[in-house]
């Protein structure tokens, strides 16, 4: 059972699929430092330093001055905190879909690079020409 297990774990797909959750959590934590440092900082601005997790829509109780203690006080919207993520997230998938954007181009580039000629095919090119210089 040991030696089975150690077959199925150390198997190529596994130790792949491994490397690219490793990889993958570090590009995460490198989006993330990208949105909240970068691009929000920058929204902000824009927004005359509206922070959008504290707006929200007290629906029951009296009116409060942040939104802890709007939740406290009862029913409440917390529609700034959507606003957030959406943007967060609209953020990320730019950023992710440029990152595919180059891996494609670069593929392509790649798959676009003629094989060079076996040694094979050469030596035959060139008996073929020789043959074809004879008559």
């Amino acid at each position: 059972m040991l030696k089975e297990f150690k077959e199925f774990a150390l198997k190529g797909n596994m130790v792949d699929l491994a490397i690219g959750v490793i990889i993958g959590a570090a590009f995460g934590r490198l989006v993330e430092s990208i949105v909240a440092d970068i691009f929000m900082p920058i929204i902000g601005l824009l927004t005359r330093g509206t922070d959008f997790t504290n707006l929200y829509l007290q629906l029951s109780g009296d009116a409060q001055p942040t939104l802890a203690a709007a939740r406290q006080a009862g029913a409440t919207i917390a529609y700034g905190n959507f606003i957030t993520l959406l943007i967060n997230f609209l953020i990320v998938a730019w950023v992710l879909f440029m990152v595919v954007k180059a891996m494609n181009r670069f593929k392509k580039k790649e798959a676009a690079k003629p094989a060079e000629p076996s040694k094979e095919e050469v030596l035959l090119t060139e008996i073929r020409d020789l043959l074809a210089q004879r008559t």
